[in-house]
């Protein structure tokens, strides 16, 4: 009997450990509401009114734990439509709260709401979230940091303090009256006007001098600098002179440290660097600098955003010391970028694994790249020619929204056909030298077409660049998933030759990667979240002209492996 009772409570208590162990693990609800509402913000000595949350440029800094609850509450106080993506947030059955318009879902309109409510699951580091629709991500966005569990250590030494820096574009014109006049006339959109680090352009641009944004630390310490491009169009070289960065992560995944002077980000994509201070205080002040990586044609804003790191010590003074200058990279330094990227690898550890598909069940090969529509008749267009507008493309279709309805939207209640096709090619039509001479022919198709696959199908997708009008590098993000980089290379990918050269033991984790410029990338993933997921370029003028496309998971046949319906409060269009 007393061998029973003692039986009957070890477990009882091994089932209540278990059960606070499981409760630790699932989090906490944690609520925010986002008050989308205009604010007239000063910069470069011009005073506009522009979209904010919270009337705060950039936004507000939304904070979790892996495993925790999210629901933040969107309020429209503006004429504009909008909607909010959780940029890298895996979203596991919870399709309905990705956030692209009309992909996902319809845009809140003015005085509506919406809750966005998800759960952070498997995940933490440095994300962020942004308006998706049109340009309103210029002003919306903020940072989005998933802290590891309770008691659950970083693999790298503790930071003496963590420090958000996300990068940005300033337009002294509205931003959505830029891209509309683009659309029309169908040539680039014109450049902004300045770059900024969190919402101050810095010293180097006019007038701008008391909007500097400047980081003060103490000697001997280490900084964890969460860095997120929120640039619209421009890849991002970054440095801080006379200080070495260590790379620990990238796209909210662990990487192997490894130390650079200089960290390129792609727009939307993420990277936390660990900076250690000098260990004495130094005689002087150090400019930390952002200016472009472009290899197009295009133009784009090339200037250079200042921020300051500055020692802070009592007995000092700060106002005569010399500001010390780093240099950065040519805008086209192409092989620095090269480079940079393959230093990238996971951690590969018993606690952060790496579950790279090893087979693959379907293989897809999409050129990514710029084309050409039409002009409309009796107008001149101001595109490569007078008679096209500028367009893009993947596998020569440029998508098309639909106005309407969503497409998760859609497919859930099953009236898909009169909103999207499932025909999207699983590669060219007409295969050509991707990166030689261009074909005289650079009209693309239009078209709003989906790939669908099957719960749990593993993928193999290689993304060929294009030189048509142009070799540029084409930061591609996948809604839904993380992926997995397994090669990359110049030229024409080589199907006989270029998956030897895969690395299948510790590629890097991302949610967005860089298309080479004139070279290609290849990505595994495992189909395993059921919805709609759109995946673009995150250049965000070639997002407009349709470099865009869109992957259908079905529902798997368990329960938990299906999306979940609807929440009550779902915007309507």
């Amino acid at each position: 009997m007393v061998t029973w009772v003692l039986h009957y409570l070890l477990v009882a208590f091994l089932i209540a450990i278990s059960y606070n162990i499981d409760a630790a693990s699932a989090g906490i609800t944690r609520h925010y509401q986002f008050d989308i509402q205009l604010k007239n913000i000063t910069r470069l000595c011009k005073t506009k009114t522009i979209v904010t949350v919270n009337g705060k440029f950039p936004g507000p800094k939304v904070t979790a734990r892996e495993g925790d609850n999210l629901q933040i509450k969107v309020v429209n106080h503006v004429s504009n439509n909008i909607s909010i993506h959780w940029h890298g947030i895996r979203q596991l059955r919870s399709g309905w709260a990705d956030g692209p318009s009309y992909v996902t879902q319809c845009p809140i309109r003015t005085g509506q709401s919406y809750v966005y409510n998800f759960t952070v699951t498997g995940q933490r580091g440095t994300l962020w979230w942004h308006a998706h629709i049109q340009w309103m991500r210029a002003t919306v966005y903020g940072p989005l940091i998933i802290l590891p569990k309770l008691h659950q250590p970083y693999p790298f030494p503790k930071p003496y303090k963590q420090v958000p820096i996300i990068f940005g574009e300033w337009f002294n014109a509205d931003p959505q009256a830029v891209l509309q006049q683009a659309l029309q006339t169908g040539a680039g959109p014109n450049a902004s006007d300045a770059h900024t680090f969190n919402g101050l352009p810095g010293p180097l641009y006019n007038c701008s001098t008391k909007d500097t944004y400047k980081l003060m630390v103490k000697p001997g310490k280490t900084y964890l600098l969460r860095l997120i491009n929120a640039a619209l169009n421009d890849e991002l070289f970054f440095t801080i002179a006379n200080h070495t960065l260590t790379v620990v992560e990238a796209d909210a995944c662990y990487v192997k440290p490894f130390q650079t002077n200089t960290v390129l980000l792609g727009p939307g994509q993420t990277t936390n660097v660990l900076l250690k201070t000098k260990p004495i205080y130094p005689n002087a002040t150090f400019y930390m600098l952002a200016r472009p990586y472009f290899t197009g044609q295009g133009t784009i804003d090339n200037t250079t955003v200042a921020g300051i790191l500055q020692y802070h010590h009592h007995s000092k003074s700060s106002k005569n010391l010399s500001i010390i200058k780093p240099s950065l990279p040519p805008i086209n330094s192409t092989s620095y970028a090269a480079n940079f990227t393959k230093m990238f690898r996971s951690l590969a550890s018993s606690t952060f694994p790496v579950n790279v598909p090893k087979t693959v069940d379907k293989k897809y090969f999409f050129t990514v790249g710029l084309g050409t529509n039409p002009c409309p008749k009796n107008q001149t267009c101001q595109g490569p020619t007078n008679a096209t507008k500028f367009a893009a493309s993947i596998n020569n279709v440029s998508f098309i929204l639909p106005d309407k309805t969503s497409l998760l939207q859609s497919y859930f209640v099953g009236k898909s056909n009169n909103v999207f096709m499932t025909d999207f090619p699983t590669a060219p039509f007409f295969p050509f030298n991707y990166t030689g001479t261009p074909p005289n022919n650079t009209m693309v198709s239009r078209g709003t077409k989906v790939v669908v696959l099957k719960y749990n199908t593993t993928v193999e997708l290689v993304l060929q660049g294009t030189s048509i009008l142009g070799i540029e590098a084409h930061p591609v993000h996948l809604h839904g998933f993380n992926f997995y980089v397994v090669g990359q290379g110049f030229g024409n990918f080589n199907p006989a030759r270029d998956p030897k050269q895969y690395n299948l033991v510790d590629p890097v984790e991302r949610n967005t990667i860089n298309v080479p410029s004139g070279g290609w990338v290849a990505i595994r993933f495992l189909a395993d979240n059921p919805g709609v997921w759109l995946m673009h370029c995150h250049i965000e003028i070639h997002l407009s002209w349709g470099l865009t496309m869109a992957w259908v998971v079905l529902d798997g046949d368990l329960p938990n492996q299906k999306l979940l319906p609807p929440p009550s409060d779902f915007p309507k269009c």
